[in-house]
């Protein structure tokens, strides 16, 4: 499998429902994430604590890719994070924008580097972040 198929594969999973989602998160992995909260970087446990507890806040946690960009085993992505939440399930909501770049290893996400800002409901914003070919 390329890096581009690794992680289009992993995005391709709804987290709140995909129980062996980690396995796509190497042992060694760190990712670096500047949220509009500030820096965090989280190793292999701490990743799969924060899909644990999202499977607990959510019913769904989608991801939808408007751009997927490879260059030999790193992988730039561009999305949206759509979530279906506890308290209104009837309704998915857009979350999150991000563009996160992966480095792959032995079929899995090793490094990563993530930068995110909340979602708004503008439609040109939202808009923007529509699917491309990926």
């Amino acid at each position: 499998m390329t890096a581009k198929e690794v992680v289009k594969t992993f995005y391709s999973l709804d987290l709140a429902k995909d129980n062996e989602a980690i396995k796509h998160i190497h042992k060694d992995c760190l990712l670096h994430w500047n949220s509009s909260k500030g820096y965090m970087c989280s190793d292999y446990k701490m990743i799969k604590e924060r899909i644990e507890t999202l499977k607990k806040a959510f019913h769904s946690f989608n991801y939808k890719l408007s751009h997927l960009l490879e260059d030999n085993n790193t992988v730039t992505a561009r999305y949206t994070i759509y979530v279906t939440s506890i308290e209104k399930p009837e309704d998915e909501e857009p979350l999150a924008h991000f563009i996160s770049i992966w480095e792959v290893k032995d079929g899995q996400l090793y490094r990563g580097h993530e930068i995110s800002q909340l979602a708004d409901e503008n439609s040109q914003n939202l808009n923007s972040f529509s699917e491309i070919k990926v």
